[in-house]
């Protein structure tokens, strides 16, 4: 009897660095969670994704793994390899292929890279929201803006990875300077410590300090009008960053995740009644918004669906 392969996933993060062992089906074993260290050197983020790696590989299932899959923060560069998060500012042309495939425990195994909106993208047409849709767009909605395509039945990355990359569309021409080095990118305004820091800017007073979006949401649950203000405005954000990529695309459905994405209807029921005004054209009227299925894990399970692609090896 054949033992099914498994893939160990890493799932890169402005936060948190996830790893994990998943299985033809899309099963997830020896979840691990490190700090990003996002502000720290090349070398540093490098360390913790090599202490995730060390942990799952330290456990029983280790040698059933045929590859290592990749989703990472972006932009990314799947052809070199390589990865420049705006959120990791110590990562700029990062050779992470090279470097993971370089660790002891990888032991040459193949490894495979993908930017976390593709990898999102990839999980949820695979076993999650976007399964009943061949054109779609997944977003995450974190600590910054990602997503990945669905064009006809496939997941579509672009000859570098970033395909569907909605954060980094610019939807006010005027607005603010983004990290990416644009100008009035989605990611400014619909960010989790974009909606943050516009509560605050609006009067929101955070409670014992606590700057995150999670509270702005709880804030905002609760009536404060200022947190309801900043989810209003990440939400028209969003609308004219999914209303463009719809109109060029021709996308049927939106499916949205990511941490942010967690305060629901509160992000979601504007966005669908502003998609109204901005997505008007017949082509795009009828889109359709629903929040992701496969939770905190999509990166892992989409990043391992990469790999097991590009080698070739199938999924049940």
């Amino acid at each position: 009897m054949n033992v099914p392969s498994l893939v160990a996933a890493i799932d890169i993060g402005g936060t948190k660095i996830a790893g994990a062992l998943v299985d033809a089906a899309g099963a997830i074993s020896r979840h691990v969670v490190a700090d990003t260290r996002a502000t720290r050197s090349a070398d540093e983020v490098m360390a913790a994704v090599a202490q995730v790696v060390g942990s799952i590989s330290a456990g029983p299932g280790w040698e059933r793994v045929a590859a290592v899959g990749i989703g990472s923060a972006g932009p990314v560069d799947i052809s070199r390899g390589s990865v420049s998060p705006v959120n990791i500012p110590g990562w700029r042309d990062f050779p992470l292929v090279e470097r993971v495939r370089g660790l002891p425990a990888v032991g040459g195994r193949p490894v495979v890279l993908g930017g976390d909106g593709v990898a999102l993208a990839a999980a949820e047409h695979w076993l999650g929201a976007a399964q009943p849709y061949a054109n779609a767009l997944c977003m995450t909605v974190s600590t910054g803006v990602g997503g990945g395509l669905i064009l006809g039945g496939e997941v579509y990355p672009g000859p570098t990875g970033n395909a569907g990359h909605i954060g980094h569309l610019s939807v006010a021409v005027d607005g603010d300077a983004c990290p990416c080095g644009g100008r009035g990118c989605v990611e400014t305004m619909a960010s989790g410590p974009a909606i943050a820091r516009r509560a605050i800017s609006e009067g929101w007073q955070p409670p014992q300090g606590d700057r995150s979006a999670k509270a702005a949401a709880e804030a905002a649950r609760a009536g404060d009008r200022a947190a309801l203000a900043a989810f209003d405005r990440a939400a028209r954000a969003l609308a004219a960053g999914v209303a463009a990529t719809a109109a060029l695309v021709e996308i049927d459905a939106v499916v949205v995740g990511g941490g942010v994405a967690k305060a629901g209807e509160l992000l979601l029921d504007p966005l669908r009644r502003h998609l109204k005004e901005y997505a008007a054209l017949p082509f795009t009227s009828a889109l359709v918004v629903v929040p992701a299925q496969q939770g905190t894990d999509a990166g892992l399970i989409g990043a391992a669906h990469l790999a097991r692609a590009a080698l070739g090896d199938p999924v049940a």
